[in-house]
This record gives C-alpha cells, structure tokens and sequence, in this order.
C-alpha cells in the first residue's frame, strides 16, 4: 500500500489531482474581510502538495491541463454568444472600448518588461496571464511555448510565474477600486441613486401598452394587415371593445374605438401613436379577467427549434398571441421573423380552453432540457480544436499564430451559442450542465499547473522569483488605475467602473464588486466586458510568445 502513494503511476497521479481539487476548492472559498482566492486556491493547493515531491505523471496532467482548458473555454463561450454583439450597443460601446484599453495595457507593459530586463518571454507571460487572473490565456501561452519547442521547464516556469503573479492581481483590482473612490470622493449612495434613476430611463424592456384606435384608414382592416405594417414595433395580444377582451385573430376586423393591447419597447411606441392613435403603457398583468389567460412556456420541443413564429403558426391555429421571448436573460420583442430556440421561455395571451394544447405543442417539459446534448457538445469541440490548429499569417510575426486550444474552441462557442442552432442541430445546454463543465474545467486546469509547477516554487522565488511579482503589480495596477481615472472624468458611474474593471481582469473580484451594493449595475457591466476582453487575453498571450523570443 505504500508503494501506491511513492511510486508513479496513473492512479497517483489521479488521487493527487483529485487531493488538489478538493482542499483547493476549499482554500478558496475561505473569505477574510470580502476577499476570497477563488479559483486560485486549487492553483496554490497544488504548489503545496507537488513541493513536497509527491509522484506524478506529467504526461497525464498535460492531457488533464489541455482537456480542463478545452472545457472552460468551450462551456464559457456558449454562454457569452447570445449576448455577445450585443454587448457592443449602447453604452457597452464605451466600456468595452475602456476594457480593451486595460487589456492593451498590460499587454505594453509586459513588452517593456521584456525589452528591459533580462527575463524570458515565458517568465513574462507567465507574469502577465497571473497579474490579470485570466487561466485560459495561460493555457493558450503554454500551448504555443510547447508547440515551439520549449521544454518542460520552460513551460513550468510560466506556471509559477502565473501563480507569484496571481494573488496581488486579485488585490490590486481591489485597491484601485478603493483608490479611485477615496481620489474622487464618491458617495456610493448617491451612484446607487444615479444608477437606479437613469436604467429606469434608459429601459425598453419591454412594455406593455394599449393603443386606441382612431387613424381612420385602419378602420375596416384586419389584424392581419395590421400585423405586416407593425410587426416590428407591436406585439399584438388582444382587443378591448366595449370593455370586453378577446383574443386578436388575424381575421379580426378593427372598428373605430378599439383598443389594441400588446407589448413594444419605450422607444417604438411614438411611431405606434402616428401610426395607430392614442397609446399609453399599463403595469404588466400576470392575469386578464374573463376568458383569457397568460401564460410562460419553455420550449423543448426540438422540431420547432430553429423556426420563426410565422412558421410555427401558433396564432393561426390557436386563438392565442405571442407577446414576450425570454431567452439566457434577454428579453425579446416577438415578431413574424423571429426565431425560436431551444430553451425559450415564451409568454403567450390566449384562450384559457387551449392553452394546454399549446403548451403540449411546444413541449414545456423541464426533463427534455436537463438531458445534456452530447453529441453537440463533441461536435463544437472539435471544430474548435480543428479551427484553433489553423495557421494564420501575420504580418511582422515570424511563425503563424494559432488560436490554439484555448482561443479556438472559445471563437466556435461564442458562435454556435449565438446562432443557437445549425439545421435540425441545436447547440442549447442548461445553465446547470453549462455550470458544471466550466466548474469542472476551470478546477482541472489550475490543478495540473500547480502539480506541475510546484516542485521548484519556493527555490524559484528565492533565486529572483519575488521580483516577478513587482513586475506582475506593474501589469496589474497601472492600466486599471490609469483606465479607472479616465471613465470618472468621462462621468461613467462609479458601480459600472468596479464592474467593467472586474470584467477586464476576468476572474474573482466580481464577487467583491458585488459586496460593495446589491444592485446589478456592477454584474452588468462585468458581463458586457468579458467576453471581448476574454478572447482578446488569450490572443495577445499567443502573440507575446510568437513575437517576442
């Protein structure tokens, strides 16, 4: 029995990991005053057990690294692709445009580091992916130093350059926040109070609205008609007449005094007043007196994935409309073009006689959606590797750049959870089964890069390792504080600046952003940030060790 714990073998090596995983876990999850390492622990847990020398084999926690990487990236990417471009809209556009400045940043600040020191490009992005707590852009660096032929020393270098790095990285994002608040003497209260005043403004989720009719060249025409001419603007449920509701079938014919009632956005609903009449918005009902109901479905039934409300043709066989889309936390205005995808949550107005059969229809059946689509899962995953081994030439870089394990299947998820669906294939997974491959991901790979790493730690840390750390304070602090000032002059309000720096350094301070005030100001701007600032960490590591040798 003691030979299995000192001599190397695969089973070791699996009790090791498994060892690494479970007390890292719980090392991170050990908060002191709303700070807590995270995903870090199981880097640092890792580190401590492989100092001791205990016996694994490398070439397992390479596939073990690679594969936890592949999962994360993969997983994470189906998640940010619904709201991915959308995430460029509004004033996403200038956050983004700030996240991009911290990225570029740091990525400059490491070009100096190496043209004015005598550290290697791999100690240095090492120091850089920790300084920015961003694992897949390690993962993508390690990739592209093995496949230069760097050895594994090399590449066990830019793991513990990663991990000297990491942990002022997730206390310098911290600081800057405390920094940046005390500089301009911030009220939180009264950004609390700005916040709630103009997202309340700046809603057009969707509204529910009641439209008299009084243009007298609708009068005598069909809802039908109606329907081609708003269909953009007006998501039509029933009819008002004579204080009475009913369904809006599509032969219905308008008469003077009618009152359209539907859903639209705040900024659509001018153009439904010159086009229709009189309008105003009401609260939203979750219930209409008499003989109609409203009711949410959740899609699963996967023959209609893919096709558009016109297709599906609910309204034309039932005397019920649909009004409302909810789909990975956005909502949608329905109209005849919209798609419909697997996973939908969709409101519908109707008859309370039929609604059964349309939920019947359109499957509403949670257990459907729990099965996890497998054969989806695998097919994204490898066109992602196969996209990721893709040569691409670049002007001034000597060798191609690949996407590599990290940024190809990243790039294809972002894409399929985006589109949704190719054909009869859908690509949905339940947040739950979603969760728990980037948990399990995220956990593997930090694991096989403490295990890897952590034999010389300590001895690379008195031979000159501490100062990476101050070159990893560098990367982290500058351009965040930098960026930080800049959004405050720009009058960006103080909970979005702790969210979108979160976002930039993409790893746990989130969770003390969140500890500051309970709104979601500080988690939305974290989510319209991450996943441009995501892909473009993983890029620039493989650029880094591409160009500069």
């Amino acid at each position: 029995m003691y030979d299995f714990f000192t001599k190397q073998s695969s089973a070791s090596t699996m009790l090791y990991l498994c060892l690494t995983a479970f007390t890292g876990v719980i090392l991170g999850k050990l908060e002191i005053k709303g700070i807590k390492l995270g995903i870090a622990g199981v880097l640092f847990s890792g580190i401590f057990i492989s100092h001791f020398g205990v016996p694994i084999d490398s070439h397992i926690l390479y596939f073990i690294r690679d594969f936890g990487l592949v999962l994360f990236v993969y997983s994470i990417g189906l998640s940010m692709g619904p709201r991915f471009f959308t995430s460029f809209k509004k004033d996403g556009l200038i956050l983004n445009l700030l996240a991009i400045g911290v990225v570029l940043g740091g990525f400059g600040i490491a070009c100096l580091i190496y043209y004015f020191t005598d550290l290697s490009s791999a100690v240095i992005v090492g120091t850089l992916c920790g300084a920015v707590t961003n694992t897949p852009s390690l993962g993508a660096a390690q990739q592209v130093l093995a496949e230069q032929g760097a050895g594994d020393i090399i590449v066990s270098e830019t793991g513990m350059a990663y991990a000297i790095a990491y942990p002022f990285g997730i206390l310098g994002i911290i600081i800057t926040m405390l920094l940046i608040r005390l500089f301009f003497k911030i009220d939180v209260n009264a950004e609390i109070e700005n916040y709630t005043k103009t997202s309340d403004k700046a809603k057009m989720n969707l509204q529910s609205v009641e439209i008299t009719v009084s243009n007298h060249n609708l009068l005598g025409k069909n809802i039908d008609y109606i329907k081609h001419i708003i269909d953009k603007e007006l998501a039509i449920s029933r009819i008002i007449r004579n204080g009475e509701s009913f369904i809006a079938t599509d032969a219905e014919i308008l008469q003077e005094g009618d009152i359209i009632c539907g859903v639209s956005s705040q900024n659509l609903i001018n153009n439904l007043e010159i086009k229709i009449g009189k309008s105003k918005i009401v609260k939203s009902k979750e219930g209409i007196p008499g003989p109609l109901s409203i009711i949410n479905v959740l899609l699963t039934n996967q023959k209609l994935s893919g096709k558009t409300i016109e297709q599906i043709g609910i309204y034309r066989r039932y005397p019920a409309n649909i009004t409302r889309i909810y789909r990975s936390g956005i909502k949608i205005l329905p109209t005849l073009n919209t798609t419909l995808e697997l996973g939908d949550t969709i409101r519908i107005v109707g008859k309370q006689e039929i609604l059964n059969d349309v939920k019947k229809e359109l499957g509403n059946s949670i257990n459907e959606l729990a099965k996890p689509n497998i054969i989806s899962i695998f097919l994204g995953i490898f066109v992602g590797i196969l996209l990721g081994s893709l040569p691409v030439f670049i002007p001034g870089i000597p060798a191609p750049a690949k996407l590599g394990l990290a940024g190809g299947p990243l790039l294809v998820a972002i894409l399929l959870g985006y589109k949704g669906h190719i054909s009869k294939l859908n690509f949905y997974m339940t947040p739950g089964a979603n969760l728990f491959m980037r948990e399990l991901g995220i956990i593997l790979f930090p694991s096989c890069v403490g295990l890897l790493s952590g034999e010389k730690f300590v001895k690379t840390i008195q031979n000159g390792g501490w100062q990476w750390m101050l070159y990893g304070i560098a990367i982290t602090l500058i351009p965040i504080l930098v960026v930080g000032i800049i959004a405050r002059l720009l009058k960006i309000n103080y909970l979005k600046i702790c969210g979108f720096i979160s976002g930039s350094m993409s790893m746990p301070p989130l969770e003390f952003d969140n500890s500051i005030v309970p709104v979601q100001a500080q988690a939305a701007a974290y989510a319209t940030v991450y996943p441009i600032t995501m892909f473009l960490r993983v890029l620039f590591a493989q650029i880094f060790c591409l160009v500069l040798k």
